[in-house]
């Protein structure tokens, strides 16, 4: 297969960018794939395993020469990355980055990046509860949802080259409104990562309950919120500062629905629960349906495809 881009630089090594570089590797999709992370130990992890061509000790030093560059940090941290290698994109380039936010990151991003200089946000809807340059594999994307969010006038070719990566590498690619992605991605990750963690610092405040009940008895639903709650602490540190007004908007919603429940049981209303309980069950089968989930035991995270962001 012909490369899509001729170098790619991975600005953060993490599992999404790790994912990225088997993936490229795997489909042939880039000529060259340099990588840099802030931490020394990441750039030597990575550097051991040869989880890509070619690791420099520096951001500025990666993205020489590339045609596309990936940032692949936390949200908080962008705009701090972007200004230090904007004088060393080349013309024509298009950066990108895999954040779940992205009203912040363009806000934030966008000015930074010189003239002729392609600026396409995306993000990829595939992730799981494990971090760190060994916790790529290539099939991380494949019929996963990748959202690309291009600001007003972007050029409709570096979009398209972009897209072809993603699809390369077996995602499912659709363009979504930025503004629009904050609040759906509020609704579907952004909210359910506040919750998951609350319902962990409940059981740890629950003092009735040991900490060796909680883990010999967890069932189902305790035991996938700790999975979700068990990601990256600074990457959700930083989405909800960044989506706050999308995710605080969703949280009220969820507080008015959680007030109905509790009066339910109080009032020992079955009827409404009965029928709020028939309607959530639907959103399942609508996931499986699309083929974003399997409904085997493990809940179809076996492969290390859980979603994380």
């Amino acid at each position: 297969m012909t490369p899509v881009y001729d170098r790619v630089a991975l600005i953060g090594l993490g599992l999404i960018a790790g994912s990225m570089a088997h993936a490229m590797r795997a489909n042939g999709l880039a000529g060259e794939i340099v990588g840099t992370a802030r931490s020394a130990e990441t750039r030597d992890i990575a550097r051991d395993i040869g989880l890509v061509d070619r690791v420099t000790d520096t951001a500025a030093e990666a993205v020489v020469g590339a045609d596309l560059v990936v940032l692949a940090v936390p949200v908080g941290a962008m705009a701090a990355v972007a200004e230090d290698i904007a004088p060393h994109l080349a013309p024509g380039a298009t950066v990108t980055d895999v954040g779940s936010v992205k009203r912040d990151v363009i806000a934030q991003v966008g000015p930074l990046l010189p003239d002729g200089v392609h600026f396409v946000p995306g993000h990829p809807l595939a992730g799981t509860e494990h971090s760190g340059p060994r916790s790529g594999f290539a099939t991380l994307f494949r019929n996963r949802y990748t959202l690309l969010t291009p600001p007003e006038g972007s050029d409709p070719a570096a979009v398209a080259r972009l897209r072809a990566l993603w699809e390369g590498m077996g995602a499912l690619v659709e363009e979504m409104d930025p503004d629009h992605h904050d609040l759906v991605l509020a609704v579907t990750s952004h909210t359910p990562h506040l919750i998951a963690y609350t319902m962990v610092g409940v059981a740890d405040d629950l003092r009735r309950v040991t900490d060796s009940e909680v883990i010999k008895y967890s069932a189902a639903g305790f035991r996938d919120f700790t999975r979700i709650a068990a990601s990256d602490p600074t990457m959700w540190r930083d989405v909800f500062l960044t989506n706050r007004d999308a995710t605080l908007e969703i949280l009220g919603r969820f507080t008015e629905e959680l007030f109905a429940l509790q009066r339910a049981i109080r009032t020992g209303d079955g009827d409404l629960l009965h029928d709020y309980f028939t309607r959530t069950r639907a959103i399942r089968r609508g996931i499986l349906e699309a083929g974003q989930d399997t409904d085997a035991p493990n809940f179809g995270r076996g492969d290390g495809g859980g979603k994380a962001g």
